[in-house]
């Protein structure tokens, strides 16, 4: 498909350079989600041939199809930071003028992590719902296409029934998955039970999972006899056109689309120009943005299974039955009903998602460390009266919950003397949650503070790093996860330059262990705590200023970036 688009690109280029008068030629190279590119590889060729230039010189479009996870793999690759469960995109995929992914969020994680990625434009070009996607006599189960279902009603369904097997694009890879996850989070009850539910939920997306859509669409069961249908895939959150063109060839047994309430973010595939473009390579891009707002090129996202970005269809959509015949415009959305903006998802949101994620499906090793100086008694007027170290151990039990037994974990508490002249106590070794998931969970009930206890910081974060690094374990990640509520106060303890002296020592690339501070209330120093990060790996530095927010800026430390993995 790239080669007959750059074959084509180059002789309607030449013709426009013979038959146009034009003085040169614009080069202008655009990645697009692949599902998108027919659509826009005719609006390109059209305009080419049109004559399109800037300023007298013509334009040469050269469109591609990447995967939307390759591509943000490299513009991460290019600002020297990662994503969550994407690694590093090889050097041989470049990073183009204009990338067209199939949803906004790919931007907003890239944003979060790089201060440095500031595309331009960044407006809709196209929409695709996200729906679930289910074998038509699995759907009539539920009520299809009469009743609408709700995304509560897919989670109690999955916590309820061990006949509902729902599977998942990994949502660290895949905007629809990722669509999905959020739903889902978003569809959990407060309390307990709703923590225990989204739990539940996560391990049973987790045991059904695929990393490519493709894969995911193969679990489905493939013919109507009724064995077939029990023993393959329920459900999954999928977009419409996926199920549009897993229709379209025609399998024995066809997918249905669920639109659940509320409506979740769609794909939105935002026309990014990316930072580096000069600005004669800008004005080439911002020409053909208005070739793809013509009734023309929405008729030739119909013909792929699309929708325009206001929520319409052109001429040829295969419209699936139970389907709106118009969807909100991609970018709005009906806060009265929960739904959420494409262009309004928080990315602490979706860090929380993928850090919940995280802990679920990716295994690793973490020592936890616990401030228990004085301070951490201090009430948190928005967490009921509880105090700093309640909830940094509700955060402490919500974390362990998520968790996989794939995970080894140990806790540590620091203050000052709470060993002799040490400032900080093992609670608990690094152990696997396997064994040890339980003692685990009752060594939060020893994080009270110590009265008139300091804060041993330095010395603590050396004697922690060094501790995992110790008995570092290849193809995991080895991290480091301390907890604070104030500036260092040991007087009989190391500096902040010893502390960095020693750490920068310490440092191994056979050995990379990721160190996440998490500060809790206004006390902490931002800057002083990411001098000590930025030493490492992969680090960071998360501050929660409402300590009854603590579990949330957690989950949020857990996603981003993906740790340090050898």
């Amino acid at each position: 498909m790239a080669i007959v688009v750059v074959i084509a690109t180059s002789y309607l280029g030449y013709q426009q350079l013979s038959d146009k008068g034009c003085t040169g030629r614009v080069p202008l190279t655009v990645a697009a989600a692949s599902e998108i590119l027919p659509a826009i590889e005719q609006a390109a060729q059209q305009w080419m041939a049109d004559g399109g230039n800037v300023n007298g010189t013509c334009v040469e479009v050269n469109v591609n199809a990447v995967n939307p996870a390759t591509m943000a793999a490299a513009v991460a690759r290019d600002h020297s930071v990662q994503l969550s469960g994407l690694g590093t995109a090889p050097q041989s995929v470049a990073v183009p003028d204009v990338w067209v992914p199939d949803s906004r969020t790919w931007l907003q994680r890239l944003k979060a992590e790089a201060s440095g990625f500031t595309p331009s434009d960044g407006a809709p070009i196209a929409q695709s719902p996200v729906v679930v996607a289910m074998p038509t006599p699995v759907a009539g189960k539920f009520g299809w296409p009469d009743k609408k279902l709700s995304w509560r009603d897919l989670l109690t369904q999955m916590n309820a029934s061990t006949d509902v097997r729902t599977g998942i694009v990994d949502p660290a890879r895949d905007a629809a998955g990722l669509a999905g996850l959020l739903a889902l989070a978003a569809a959990a009850p407060s309390g307990v039970k709703g923590q225990q539910a989204k739990v539940g939920a996560l391990r049973a997306l987790a045991a059904d999972s695929s990393s490519l859509r493709d894969d995911m669409l193969q679990k489905f069961p493939r013919s109507a006899d009724p064995a077939s249908v029990a023993n393959g895939l329920t459900a999954a959150p999928l977009s419409e056109e996926d199920v549009i063109a897993y229709n379209a060839e025609r399998p024995p047994l066809q997918l249905a689309a669920l639109y659940l309430d509320p409506a979740p973010p769609g794909l939105d595939y935002p026309f990014a120009i990316m930072p580096q473009v000069d600005l004669q390579r800008s004005a080439a891009a911002v020409g053909l943005r208005q070739r793809l707002q013509t009734a023309q090129f929405k008729n030739a996202l119909a013909a792929a299974g699309l929708r325009g970005p206001d929520g319409t269809v052109g001429t040829g959509f295969s419209m699936p039955v139970g389907a709106p015949s118009a969807t909100a415009p991609a970018g709005s959305a009906d806060a009265s009903q929960g739904g959420a903006a494409a262009s309004g998802i928080d990315a602490g949101v979706i860090n929380q998602a993928l850090g919940s994620w995280a802990a679920i499906t990716q295994p690793g090793r973490v020592l936890s460390v616990f401030d228990v100086s004085g301070s951490m008694a201090e009430p948190v007027p928005t967490a009921g009266g509880l105090t700093r170290s309640q909830v940094t151990a509700q955060a402490a039990r919500v974390g362990l919950s998520l968790f996989d037994d794939k995970w080894s974990v140990g806790v540590w508490i620091f203050s000052t003397e709470l060993d002799g002249k040490k400032p900080y106590k093992e609670l608990y070794p690094i152990s696997p949650l396997t064994a040890a998931r339980s003692e685990l969970a009752a060594t939060t009930n020893k994080f009270g503070p110590k009265k008139g206890g300091g804060t041993g910081l330095y010395d603590t974060v050396l004697a922690a790093y060094r501790e995992v690094q110790r008995d570092y374990v290849p193809g995991r990640i080895n991290s480091v996860i301390l907890f604070t509520d104030g500036k260092n106060e040991n007087k009989d303890g190391i500096e902040i330059d010893q502390l960095l002296v020693e750490m920068k020592k310490a440092l191994n690339p056979k050995r990379p262990v990721r160190l996440v501070i998490i500060g809790i209330g206004t006390g902490v120093d931002r800057n002083e705590l990411k001098r000590i990060t930025d030493v490492t790996p992969a680090g960071g530095v998360f501050l929660a200023p409402d300590p009854a927010k603590m579990t949330d800026i957690f989950l949020q430390a857990m996603a981003s970036r993906t740790g340090a993995t050898t």
